[in-house]
C-alpha cells in the first residue's frame, strides 16, 4: 500500500508542478528539488545535480528526461512513467484545448491581438537565451565562423536546416580532431 501511495504522490506533485510552474525547465527543477529533496527527502541534492547533467545530455525534452530519472529513483519504472505523465499532462491538456477551439478563436479580434503580443515576446526570449548560451556554445574563433556560415546558409538559401546542423557537427568534429586549426589565423 505504501508503494501505491508514493506513486500517487509522485503523480500528484508532478502534475501540480506541470500545471502551476511557469518559466521553463529550470524553475521546474527548483520545484522538484523543493518537493522531493527538501520536503520528502526522497532524493538527494547530488542526485538532482547528476540527473540534470544526464537529462541535458539525452535527446528529448530536458525536463521530461529529468522527471523520468527522478521518478525511477523514487519508485522504479512506474515512478518514471507517472512522473513524466504527471508533468506533461497539464501542458498536453492545455494544448489540446487550445487546438480544439483554435479555428473558432483565430478570427476573433481579441485573440488575434493576444497572439500578436505573444509572438512579439518570443523573439526577445529566444535572443536572450542565445546570449546566455553564447558563453558555453561559442568557444574559439572557429565556433564563430561556423555560426556565421550557418546563419547565412539558413537565411539566404533553402538548404534543409538538418543538413546545416549535420555540416556544423562535422566541422566541429574536424576542429576537435585537429584537422582544422581552431585559431583560424
Amino acid at each position: 500500500m505504501e508503494r501505491y501511495k508514493r506513486l500517487g504522490i509522485i503523480f500528484y506533485i508532478m502534475a501540480k508542478i506541470g500545471l502551476f510552474t511557469f518559466g521553463g525547465g529550470w524553475s521546474i527543477i527548483a520545484q522538484m528539488q523543493n518537493e522531493f529533496v527538501d520536503k520528502r527527502r526522497w532524493l538527494t541534492e547530488e542526485q538532482v545535480v547528476d540527473y540534470m547533467s544526464l537529462a541535458k545530455s539525452f535527446p528529448g525534452v530536458m525536463i521530461i528526461n529529468m522527471s523520468v530519472f527522478c521518478g525511477y529513483t523514487m519508485a522504479g519504472i512506474p515512478g518514471a512513467v507517472l512522473a513524466a505523465v504527471g508533468l506533461s499532462a497539464p501542458a498536453l491538456a492545455a494544448i489540446a484545448l487550445v487546438t480544439y477551439f483554435y479555428s473558432s478563436l483565430r478570427d476573433n479580434v481579441w485573440v488575434a491581438k493576444i497572439l500578436c503580443g505573444v509572438r512579439s515576446v518570443v523573439v526577445p526570449i529566444i535572443i536572450s537565451a542565445c546570449i546566455k548560451l553564447k558563453k558555453t556554445a561559442l568557444q574559439g574563433k572557429s565556433a564563430y565562423a561556423i555560426l556565421a556560415v550557418s546563419f547565412f546558409v539558413c537565411v539566404l538559401t533553402g538548404v534543409n536546416k538538418l543538413l546545416v546542423v549535420a555540416a556544423a557537427l562535422v566541422a566541429g568534429l574536424l576542429i576537435w580532431r585537429g584537422e582544422i586549426p581552431d585559431d583560424m589565423s
